[in-house]
């Protein structure tokens, strides 16, 4: 196997390994919320701030240097970390409006936006096999939300829009998590950066007189758990177990692949979700969902297969391991 190909395939493999912990969050949050009407901005806050609270004992005991930072790139942190903030209140907003398994689909119409945001940003390659799979991953979101039927529209506009929303932001997570690591920042002090800014701002928008929907309305919001020693475990089971694991090894595939094909490959979770979803909490897809699935999951394989194709005609050319990799 050539290496350009090993890096194809251990990138593909560590985004995939992603798609599957990350597909569990939605199912957390929508327990939690349904069990115990915390106020979807307040988990987000503990939900990000136990990321961070669990992240900076293991790093300072395994690698201390991770934690050390040059000044250059703290305010790029502070801007990315404010990025995940939103991302995080859109995304918990929209699971509490439309259910695990169809906001996780919404916030799949990042694929377009990274795509395109990523060819124009980041100079990624932008070709028709990714343009195919953009096609094939969208439509696929579309039947699974029910987006073609005007009284979706009509009856969950807001959910819809906050899904959407949350897309938005998750392309603008994946270009930045690419953007750093052509920086140079390790995937695990970005992670622990991010979270931990994203704590401060997700606090802000809480305490500040903001008006957003799911803030706390006093600060005694804050412990809506009260004695719940089930639900705080649960909560910090969340932040701890796929939360800080899908995204940390979504970072590091950031390292092997650009955010495009990343953002492309995690499109996969919402298939993950809608299965434990159906398991766990009885939601239920209609025919033309699984459809939609399905092209999800095709638009995926499809695109593997093209870049190992790639990969492997250029090795075959003679054509050094920089040129056949994946464009940035």
């Amino acid at each position: 196997m050539t290496s350009s190909n090993s890096t194809l395939t251990r990138g593909y493999t560590i985004a995939l390994l992603a798609a599957i912990i990350l597909s569990t969050t939605a199912i957390f949050i929508r327990y939690l919320t349904q069990t115990y009407h915390i106020p979807t901005l307040v988990l987000a806050f503990w939900r990000d701030g136990f990321v961070a609270i669990t992240l900076l004992p293991v790093l300072a005991w395994l690698s201390p240097a991770l934690l050390r930072v040059k000044r250059q790139h703290v305010f790029y942190l502070i801007a990315y970390g404010l990025v995940l903030s939103i991302f995080n209140a859109m995304w918990t907003l929209s699971v509490v409006l439309n259910g695990a398994a169809v906001s996780t689909v919404l916030c799949y119409s990042s694929t377009g936006f990274t795509a395109l945001l990523g060819w124009w940003l980041l100079k990624e390659r932008l070709d028709w096999a990714k343009l195919l799979t953009v096609v094939l991953c969208l439509s696929g979101c579309a039947l699974i939300s029910e987006a073609l039927d005007p009284a979706a529209w009509h009856s969950n506009l807001l959910g819809i829009f906050t899904g959407t929303f949350s897309g938005l932001c998750y392309a603008l997570y994946s270009l930045m998590g690419r953007s750093a690591s052509q920086r140079g920042l390790n995937p695990w002090t970005t992670l622990f950066y991010t979270f931990g800014f994203a704590t401060l701002f997700l606090l802000s928008f809480n305490l500040l007189p903001l008006g957003i929907p799911g803030a706390a309305s006093s600060p005694t919001d804050f412990f809506w758990l009260g004695s719940e020693i089930a639900g705080w475990g649960i909560l910090f089971l969340l932040a701890a177990g796929p939360t800080l694991l899908g995204y940390g090894l979504y970072n590091v595939s950031l390292t092997h692949l650009p955010s495009s094909v990343v953002n492309l490959v995690v499109t996969s979770e919402p298939a993950f979700t809608a299965v434990t979803a159906y398991v766990l909490l009885g939601e239920r897809f209609a025919a033309i969902q699984i459809v939609g699935s399905l092209m999800i999951l095709s638009g995926v394989v499809f695109l593997r297969v093209y870049e190992g194709r790639l990969a492997s005609r250029a090795s075959t050319n003679g054509i050094g391991k920089t040129q056949s990799a994946p464009a940035d």
